[in-house]
């Protein structure tokens, strides 16, 4: 395999993989913000012995795709919460985008301290559903590479996962 047949199914793998995680953002309505669809890019550098595959998105996708363990509900995850809670600003904005700020009889808007805290604590006891959003078009981007590519580079999808995804280990 030369080195622009190379490149040229590493850039197909990438594309799919950025194409095809985006689409599973929309489709699984994990896209309030638009910024970790917005964050998804990759890039592909094929030298003479060796390759740079990079795919790269705001860490907290990381959580979304793998999913985060909560004090009661356990997924299959590298990632739990122990001992501290989501802050629970952090879900302030989330709650307006969502539509789901609170109310009063009068139709008038209500502090929403309270709301963002008891999703804070939701999150905590229960955690992150793992979505896979990423790592399924991963694996099946995988299995499409050519096989002379895989042995050629002795590629393994786990060790191209972690390589392909450095900073967000």
């Amino acid at each position: 395999m030369d080195k622009e047949e190379t490149y040229n199914a590493l850039k197909r793998f990438q594309q799919y993989v950025v194409r095809e995680s985006r689409s599973n953002l929309k489709r699984m309505k994990k896209n309030s913000s638009n910024k970790l669809y917005q964050s998804i890019k990759g890039s592909v550098k094929v030298n003479a012995n060796s390759f740079e595959l990079d795919i790269e998105m705001l860490p907290y996708g990381q959580f979304q795709d793998k999913g985060v363990s909560g004090k009661k509900k356990k997924y299959n995850t590298p990632y739990s919460y122990k001992d501290k809670m989501p802050p629970a600003r952090a879900f302030d904005k989330w709650v307006v985008r969502k539509g789901i700020a609170p109310r009063n009889k009068q139709g008038q808007f209500q502090n929403r301290k309270g709301l963002s805290f008891a999703i804070a604590r939701g999150i905590y006891i229960n955690g992150i559903k793992p979505s896979l959003f990423f790592t399924k078009p991963f694996e099946k981007a995988f299995k499409k590479l050519s096989p002379e590519l895989v042995e050629a580079y002795g590629l393994d999808v786990a060790e191209l996962m972690e390589f392909t995804l450095p900073n967000l280990k």
